[in-house]
């Protein structure tokens, strides 16, 4: 008796939701075993899903990329929800969440050392930054509105690479309330 194609479907979207999951906390260098482990699938099966470990990989991050422009939607188009969101992002708990977090600030630093995948990634920080720029108040004229989200995006996923870094909570916690403040 064959799988059916919503069972497939299903199959897959596990497979996605794990590999993001222990990429964000583990990086790309996760084996294909451990995804499908972790999707309580042996190995076998991976290559009815995908062609390559490649191909997982960019589309498990432009689905979660995706997934965290769509976060936008969530706050408000106004000053207010631009500053709640900030609060959000810099906040300890986000900083914290290795497998939940941003999967920029886990990965982007790996995916710069892979030229395949960094074209996708390149589209997607592209939407990211545009859906970021668009969605919420900035400024006057469209060119200074993507520049400043441009500067505030890149502080954001940098406060956060770094309070993730360091070994002392205190200063963690530093360095994501003075991006936070610096960035408005």
């Amino acid at each position: 008796m064959g799988v059916s194609a919503a069972e497939t479907a299903k199959k897959h979207e596990e497979i996605l939701d794990k590999s993001i999951r222990l990429f964000r906390q583990d990086g790309l260098n996760v084996s294909v075993g451990e995804v499908m482990k972790a999707a309580g699938l042996t190995h076998g099966p991976f290559y009815n899903h995908f062609s390559s470990k490649e191909a997982l990989i960019v589309e498990a991050l432009t689905r979660a990329m995706d997934r965290g422009s769509s976060e936008l939607e969530e706050y408000p188009k106004t000053e207010r929800g631009r500053r709640d969101y900030l609060d959000t992002y810099l906040s300890s708990a986000h900083a914290s969440d290795l497998k939940g977090g941003c999967t920029i600030a886990a990965l982007a630093v790996e995916v710069a050392r892979e030229p395949a995948i960094a074209k996708p990634f390149t589209e997607k920080l592209k939407e990211t930054i545009a859906t970021f720029s668009e969605h919420f108040p900035w400024a006057r004229g469209k060119r200074q509105a993507r520049g400043l989200a441009i500067h505030a995006f890149s502080s954001m996923v940098g406060a956060v690479i770094l309070a993730r870094a360091v070994d002392d909570p205190v200063f963690a916690r530093e360095i994501l309330d003075e991006t936070r403040k610096r960035i408005g």
